[in-house]
């Protein structure tokens, strides 16, 4: 059996991974940690087509809800086999010498410490030196890791930077041990990720500025991300897809 946790998946990008690897087949774990009710959404969403779901509350960046998410996923679902670390956090834009070091810890405790606690737990259990079948790890990083965000969110741009970094180390790390890694690096999608940055309308002001002339969608970065966790990307790890229209 197929069993992915997605986390932050009750909205955006998360959700429409959920969705997407629900109907490839997967028992999909809803990680949320806010809000409640669009985590049920994509749930219902997700049973009505007749596939499994479970909804878990928890904050990726406190060690003992991470080890509850994956146990009470294993008791629910079986143990997993795709992991897509979707969850993150940005603050309302600034440069950076106006920002607090509570801000920075806040973005890194929850973007890299999380990813990299999530990604512990599932490799536990994925590695076959553990006794697992192995499985595939999928980071959602961003464009900003390699376009900056000056003047906007250097300090998240940074902790995706990490994540690349994450991705590359871990992938050549698990190779052995029947474990995928790669990421997906979405470019001005259209998600709520921005209302956090202050500016709710920010994929339609810079939409000028990629190649393709606009925004892309939750769907479009969920299809990049179930190709890297399928059968037909068997022979990538430490892999990046870009989706960002070219910018």
């Amino acid at each position: 059996m197929s069993v992915a946790i997605v986390t932050g998946a009750s909205r955006g990008i998360g959700a429409a991974v959920a969705i997407a690897a629900a109907r490839d087949g997967y028992s999909v774990c809803i990680n949320y940690l806010h809000s409640e009710d669009h985590a049920q959404a994509v749930r219902a969403q997700i049973e009505s087509a007749g596939g499994k779901a479970i909804v878990v509350r928890g904050d990726v960046a406190v060690e003992e809800d991470v080890t509850r998410l994956f146990e009470q996923s294993a008791a629910e679902l079986g143990e997993v086999t795709a992991l897509v670390n979707n969850a993150g956090i940005l603050e309302h834009h600034d440069r950076l010498e106006n920002m607090s070091t509570e801000r920075f810890r806040r973005v890194f405790n929850t973007n890299v410490i999380g990813s990299m606690m999530c990604a512990r737990e599932a490799i536990k259990r994925m590695s076959t030196h553990n006794g697992g079948i192995g499985g595939s790890i999928v980071n959602v990083s961003s464009m900003a890791a390699r376009l900056g965000a000056p003047n906007e969110y250097v300090d998240y741009a940074a902790s995706k930077g990490a994540i690349d970094s994450l991705t590359i180390g871990l992938a050549r790390e698990t190779g052995d041990c029947g474990i995928r890694v790669n990421a997906v690096r979405p470019g001005v999608i259209y998600t709520d990720i921005h209302a956090s940055g202050g500016e709710p309308d920010r994929v339609e002001r810079v939409k000028a500025g990629v190649p393709m002339l606009r925004g892309g969608t939750a769907e479009e970065v969920a299809d990049a991300v179930l190709w890297l966790m399928s059968a037909q990307s068997a022979y990538c790890t430490g892999t990046f897809i870009d989706v960002s229209g070219g910018r």
